[in-house]
């Protein structure tokens, strides 16, 4: 099983915005996920976050102009940095590194880099839009350097706009999307999470455990990998930084959803939960229980949504399944396999231990249609970077 966001290498930036304050909660998230972080705090960023808060959390020294006399940091932590990070970068520290000025530890450290550079402008609407301001960022892009768009909302001063910094997860989102092997980018990946709810009145359905936790981290991981992508939801919360969610409700609306964005796709991903059954006339009033010992519903047979995908596929378009089993797992996923013109299943036993609905943890098996099956077990978000791997390699 790949940890692959263990141990990574990020240099951050700091620089002189309100947007700072945000910055210990990202150190605590960057110590969470097992990364080290070195942080360079310009003059300014010091009025906004004290260097002794940030040593406190990262448990290293914290780089200021104070460190540039008579010795080289700025290559030093350049060279060891996999990713560095400017976080918030105001319009003048911005308007440096588009000129490639190296007036301080950190521009210096950005002229020395040689990683992947990531840049969060954070400032006034009126500032970010600036014909000034937004000439540095096509400067920088047009170099490699990602700049990552401020979000709108309440600003500091007062104003409300584009300007505002993403919020700690966001950056780390994108912190392990420039980590990630880009080995996807150009690809379209739809996947569909989440269970289906199918109402029997208007206060009551029939549903099933899942979270949508497998489908997520599928989709999670295929967008780190440069993807772009699209989740079919069904009522779960779904982070959708980054990437296009459809909410459904019923294994019809997931039905149309992917019908809709299926020429769309060269991977499809049927992860949900999908509900084969449903009711066959939905009460118009909630059924009262009074006077009544039994209920009788009757049920009819929902559209098989993976089938449905494979007798539209198209040449090219790649299909996975899931089949959430209980017994002769392998059998019964191959079955599902061959029938729904599939061309991988994901099958596990939702009987064991720390897999199967609403866990962090999953056991999987990834069978293909031709050749031998392979078992990945760990934390759902790390099997399923690896289990993109294998569908990447074919």
């Amino acid at each position: 099983m790949s940890n692959w966001k263990n141990g990574r290498r990020i240099l951050l930036g700091i620089t002189g915005g309100i947007a700072a304050y945000k910055i210990p909660a990202l150190v605590r998230l960057i110590r969470k996920a097992d990364c080290e972080t070195e942080i360079i705090l310009t003059e300014s960023a010091k009025n906004f976050v004290a260097p002794m808060t940030l040593e406190t959390l990262s448990g290293r020294k914290v780089w200021g102009d104070d460190d540039f006399d008579g010795r080289i940091p700025h290559i030093k932590l350049s060279q060891w940095a996999e990713v560095m990070v400017i976080a918030p970068c105001t319009a003048n520290t911005l308007a440096k590194i588009a000129h490639g000025l190296a007036d301080n530890l950190l521009t210096s450290a950005v002229v020395a880099s040689t990683c992947p550079v990531l840049v969060f402008p954070a400032m006034n609407e009126n500032m970010y839009a600036n014909p000034a301001t937004q000439s540095n960022i096509e400067t920088l892009k047009s170099r490699g350097v990602r700049v990552v768009e401020p979000s709108s909302g309440a600003l500091a001063c007062g104003d409300s706009g584009r300007g505002r910094m993403p919020e700690p997860n966001e950056i780390m989102h994108e912190i392990f999307r420039a980590l990630a092997p880009n080995d996807m980018a150009g690809k379209n990946v739809l996947v569909t999470a989440g269970p289906t709810h199918e109402y029997i009145d208007p206060v009551r359905y029939i549903s099933n455990p899942s979270t949508g936790k497998m489908g997520a981290a599928m989709a999670r991981s295929a967008w780190y990998r440069g993807a772009d992508v699209k989740i079919v939801a069904g009522p779960v919360d779904v982070d959708a930084y980054g990437i296009e969610v459809v909410h459904v409700k019923s294994a019809r609306d997931m039905l149309e959803a992917v019908r809709e964005n299926l020429s769309w796709a060269d991977f499809v991903v049927k992860a949900a939960a999908v509900g084969d059954y449903r009711v066959k006339e939905i009460a118009p009033r909630k059924l009262k229980r009074e006077g009544k010992d039994t209920l009788t519903l009757e049920l009819v047979q929902n559209p098989d949504i993976s089938a449905e995908a494979g007798r539209l596929k198209r040449d090219g378009q790649v299909l996975v399944g899931f089949a959430a089993e209980t017994d002769n797992i392998t059998v019964n996923a191959r079955e599902k396999l061959a029938r729904k013109n599939l061309d991988y299943i994901l099958a596990n036993d939702v009987t064991g231990k720390g897999s199967g609905f609403a866990t962090d943890t999953n056991t999987l098996r990834l069978i293909p249609r031709d050749g031998e099956e392979r078992v990945f077990s760990g934390l759902k978000e790390d099997i399923a970077f690896d289990i993109w791997s294998e569908l990447i390699a074919g």
